[in-house]
């Protein structure tokens, strides 16, 4: 099974530029699903209503499974959204979102200054935020006998799972979450332990 580990921001962040009389702020989020993306994208119009541009790009998900989304906001075609998504496509992140707002200095830039200064406020910002891993996790749910209990606990420990509840009755009745990249190995590991007598039902 593949690893389902990823980096994501571990929360937000803004930085500010000036070039050429404009100003860029360029902020980012995690934000782990589409929707989520296009909340934080009307957060940032609605803290700053008067700015001139709020070019955005994302990415929800990671590696094979990712959707991307971006905007140039007005700017010329190519110019703005395009280079801040190269920037969040190449940050190893996943479930990002940067939101880059201009106000507008009464210097035009030209379609290569604008290329420039977009990709340098989302390079900025995306290199100061703080990082974190994101671990997809499975719940799975097992029924124990007695004499099997201790020698699973070590075994869910050892593959790094939490025991989330436990019901004594005439077995124990535990529920389990794993990092989904170990629940195919533990669950071998817990056949191989119990001579087959044990299998994990997953919790839909």
């Amino acid at each position: 099974m593949n690893d389902t580990r990823y980096t994501i921001p571990a929360g937000e962040h803004e930085i500010e530029i000036i070039i050429r009389r404009s100003r860029f702020i360029s902020s980012a989020a995690y934000t782990p699903t589409v929707e989520a993306a296009r909340a934080f994208i009307a957060d940032i119009r609605r803290r700053y209503p008067d700015a001139t541009h709020h070019v955005y790009a994302f990415a929800v998900g990671y590696g094979a499974t990712v959707t991307h989304g971006m905007s140039d906001d007005g700017e010329p075609s190519g110019t703005a959204g395009k280079p801040t998504l190269a920037v969040v496509r190449g940050s190893g992140l996943g479930d990002v979102t940067v939101v880059t707002t201009r106000y507008f200095g009464g210097t035009k830039l030209g379609t290569g200054g604008l290329v420039k200064a977009y990709t340098e406020a989302a390079q900025l910002v995306l290199a100061e935020i703080p990082r974190t891993e994101k671990v997809e996790k499975r719940e799975i749910s097992l029924t124990v006998p007695y004499h099997f209990f201790e020698p699973v606990r070590r075994l869910v420990s050892q593959f790094e799972g939490e025991i989330l509840a436990e019901k004594f009755a005439a077995d124990v009745h535990l529920t389990l979450v794993f990092p989904v990249s170990a629940v195919a190995d533990f669950a071998a590991a817990l056949s191989e332990l119990t001579g087959g007598q044990i299998q994990p039902d997953a919790i839909p």
